[in-house]
């Protein structure tokens, strides 16, 4: 049967759930600045959300869930609202941390040419797009919303120069976090009979 054919067991969605939301969690440990599974969440949801509202939202709230926790674990958020959390709640509304998220959205759009189609080799090829598209787009939304003493300020050029040494950890961590949840998934695939692909 041709994977065009192919469709996603009842039992995949939440588990796919799961697992990106314990990979956005990866976030509160120690890590290089950029090493980060942002766009991989991106990528695997788009590729194995057989819904694309679904492919689209949850690593979206994935990552949500993570820059929460980010806030409980700095101690910006706590129990009462204080200074800092007005800061922390100040920052998840302004356009820097929206562009973010639109950035993610974006480094998200290739894992829909995988679709039924996931190998090693096109996983790894996307992995770096989402990774390119990340840097190109996050970093664009620096330049619009940079400060005087930015590097942003004097262009998008001089943004993105300035942005080089990170994209080195945005490349390493896109490509391992997509082996992790891709490999991951296809491992338990062949474990667990009801994640299997229903043919039509």
């Amino acid at each position: 049967m041709p994977a065009a054919l192919s469709r996603p067991a009842v039992a995949g969605p939440l588990v796919l759930v799961a697992m990106l939301v314990a990979v956005a969690l990866t976030r509160l440990l120690p890590h290089p600045p950029n090493f980060t599974p942002v766009a991989a969440l991106a990528l695997f949801g788009a590729a194995h959300f057989a819904h694309r509202g679904w492919a689209v939202a949850v690593p979206l709230l994935a990552l949500f869930l993570s820059d929460i926790a980010l806030g409980f674990a700095s101690g910006a958020l706590g129990l009462g609202w204080t200074a800092d959390t007005a800061l922390y709640a100040e920052y998840m509304l302004s356009p820097l941390a929206l562009g973010i998220y639109a950035s993610t959205l974006l480094a998200g759009l290739p894992g829909f040419a995988l679709r039924g189609r996931a190998s090693a080799r096109r996983v790894l090829g996307a992995g770096v797009a989402s990774a390119l598209v990340f840097f190109f787009a996050s970093n664009a939304v620096a330049w619009l919303g940079a400060r005087p003493g930015e590097p942003c300020v004097a262009g998008i050029g001089p943004c993105y120069v300035a942005a080089l040494p990170f994209l080195k950890w945005t490349l390493a961590g896109t490509l391992f976090y997509s082996a992790l949840l891709f490999g991951g998934f296809a491992l338990l695939r062949r474990a667990l009979p009801p994640l299997r692909p229903q043919t039509a």
